[in-house]
Formats: C-alpha cells, structure tokens, sequence
C-alpha cells in the first residue's frame, strides 16, 4: 500500500529495507525502535477518512420469535422496509424496550475509526441525507459527540431514516427505512465545490454497498477520483439483497474497488450472482480479488469476516486467515454493528499506512468491543496497543 511495499510470504506487507538498514534496525533497542516507528508514523490531519452513506436513526429492541414471524423476519438479515413493514416500527415502540442509536452502516464504520484514531478530532468526514426533524437534529448531535465532520444534506420531504433493529439471542434482523436517507442528491451536494474539496482532501475512502440503492452516481464519482489519484477506495457488500438486485451499478463500481469487505452469508451470495460455483470463501475472496481493476499500481485485497470464525484476507499472492478475539458468551450484549465496527477499527490503522494485519487485528478489536454494548456504541477511550 506504501510505496516500496510487497506482500511478504509469511507476513503483511514489508517495507524493503537496504541491507546495511536492516542491520541497524536490528541493532537498535526496542524502545528506539518504537520512539523512530512513532516519529516515522504519518500524521493525521482532518477530513483523512471520506464516507458516504444512508444515516439512519437505530431504533434497537431485544424481540420474540412472535414478532420476527409475524413480520416475515429472518433473524439474521438486513432487509428494505416494505408496505408490509409500516406498522411495524410503531409496535417496536410499544411493545418492547427500544433504545436510539445514531447508525447507518457507513457512519457507524467512521465514527468507530474516529473513535479509535482519537486525535485529532474530524479526521473523518460524513456523508448522507437527513430529513429537517428531530431525528435529524439527534443524528447531528451524535455526529458531533463522536468527533465526526459530518455535513448532512437535509431536505424536509421525507422524514429521517430509521432502522429496526430487532435482536434475538446473538442474532439482529435489520429493517431499514431510508426516507429521508433515500432522498441524497449528487448534484445538491457532492458537486457543490466546498463539499467536493472535502472528498479531494481524504486519501481513505469507505463506502457501504447499501448506498448503490440510492446514489450510484455519487459512488463513482468519488471511486474514479480515488483510482485516478492512487487513493484507497473501499466498498462492502454489505448485504445480500445488494449483490442480486443491485449487481448491475455495484459491478461499475467494483474496478474501482481497492478493498472489498464482506460477511460470509453476503459473500456467497456474492459468488452465486458472480457465477464463481463455490461455497469455499477462501476461493470467494481469491475470485473477487482477481475481478478486473483499473488503478494497477494497487491490487484488491479482500476481507470476508465469519462471525466468531476466523476472519479471511485475499491479496494478490495469498488467502490468508486470522482468529477473532473470542469474547465469553454471556458478555455479549448486542451483535448489531459488528461488522461495522470490524471495518472502523481496520480503517482507523489503514490511514496511518499500517500493515494489513494490524488493519485485521484493530478491526477484530472494535468488534470485541462494540458486542459488549447494545447498539454500535463504545466507551470513551479505546484500550488497543
């Protein structure tokens, strides 16, 4: 990723160093050696991270198999609210102990890496359309608190998304009602120049595949100014309705596609859209990552996590897996935003140019953290070395 980097046999990427260098480096203490790896380290400055995506206001409850039936719920699934759908967020709020959260697939991955980066506040910047309404206000609140430099287009046609978050056991079945999120337009707001100077400033940048439901237009433009300037372009595949029914405008954007993230219920429905024929996710992700690319100077790599099993990375020369932090089941709270997290912590490491299995391990690490809260919420400070 850093210039004079490859993919080591047995390791992340190495910087080649001169020989003579070598031996110095292997000379020195190991605390020199952090104080000149802490002097070497890049710093950050504001609006480093770029997201764009729909921020919804997380309406959590821990429901009954009843309630998930009566809706037509998988227990595990991320789904669009239908017409089928209107009532139900009302009986979510009366009928069960709700919580509010300020989420959105996207939002939620920069402000976890906000989280983990702590300083300077505002390296990551936000994306996404809220409606003039109390929601709204309570999303611009939380953006704040969380040191985001969210600028929101707002519109008062539609409401504020919102997502029912309906949790059973270890597993949450999403229902996403985008409204107001549904409503972004490229040309109201990415185009606008002082909005645009933003996106130029980043040189990170993550989007869920959730806003190809929304503004396919407006992920190209920041993908082809990524790939045109040797910048990271990341994308998630987020969930399986994404893969088969918008594969059409996520197949434009995958050439420009540096890092592809993915769960493995998404990832082999990914493969079957694909016609990849395998349910191995190590052949998955080696498949996805040979997918043609247009910015050469980088190659894709591709992160599938599997829940509490091992987390899997395809680079260009090797597939490659890493065990997760094992929490004790009875410490976890709420597995909502997991995967969210996963890819906050891995940015949070990927903009200071740190080797891809720190990205993994800073990823397994916010995960670890956020199943122990209930939504995708996180104490004040994190506790990753």
């Amino acid at each position: 990723f850093a210039s004079g980097c490859r993919v080591g046999a047995r390791g992340p990427l190495r910087l080649r160093l001169p020989s003579w260098r070598a031996g110095a480096e292997e000379r020195r203490s190991p605390a020199c050696r952090s104080l000149a790896a802490a002097a070497a380290m890049p710093r950050l400055s504001e609006n480093m991270l770029f997201g764009m995506g729909n921020p919804l206001l997380d309406i959590c409850a821990v429901v009954d198999k009843d309630f998930l039936d009566k809706y037509g719920l998988k227990p595990n699934d991320q789904i669009l609210a239908e017409q089928k759908h209107k009532e139900l967020f009302e009986e979510l709020v009366k009928k069960f102990k709700v919580e509010y959260h300020a989420g959105g697939s996207t939002q939620n991955s920069v402000k976890v890496a906000q989280w983990m980066i702590q300083s300077p506040y505002k390296v990551a910047t936000f994306f996404g359309c809220i409606g003039t309404d109390k929601f709204g206000d309570i999303l611009k609140k939380k953006a704040e608190e969380a040191h985001v430099d969210a600028h929101y287009y707002e519109q008062s046609e539609e409401p504020t998304g919102t997502c029912a978050a309906c949790i059973t056991g270890d597993n949450r079945s999403l229902v996403a009602n985008l409204a107001a999120a549904n409503c972004y337009k490229k040309e109201k707001h990415l185009d606008l120049e002082k909005n645009w100077k933003l996106v130029e400033k980043a040189k990170v940048y993550y989007i869920a595949g959730f806003f190809l439901t929304v503004s396919p237009e407006a992920i190209l433009k920041v993908a082809t100014q990524a790939s045109a300037n040797n910048k990271i372009f990341s994308l998630n595949l987020s969930a399986p309705f994404i893969s088969q029914f918008y594969k059409e405008p996520m197949m434009k954007v995958m050439p420009y596609v540096d890092i592809l993230f993915g769960n493995e219920t998404e990832a082999a429905t990914f493969a079957r859209e694909q016609g990849f024929e395998t349910e191995d996710i190590r052949e998955i992700a080696r498949k996805a990552q040979a997918l043609p690319k247009v910015n050469l100077k980088r190659q894709r790599i591709v992160v599938f996590t599997q829940g509490k099993d091992n987390t899997i990375m395809a680079t260009e020369t090797e597939v490659r897996s890493f065990p997760v932090l094992i929490s004790d089941q009875s410490e976890i709270v709420d597995t909502n935003g997991a995967g969210d997290a996963f890819v906050g912590g891995f940015l949070s490491q990927l903009v200071y140019d740190r080797p891809l299995t720190e990205c993994i391990r800073a990823g397994h690490y916010a995960a670890s953290v956020i199943i122990k809260r209930s939504g995708c919420t996180f104490p004040e400070k994190p506790d990753f070395h």
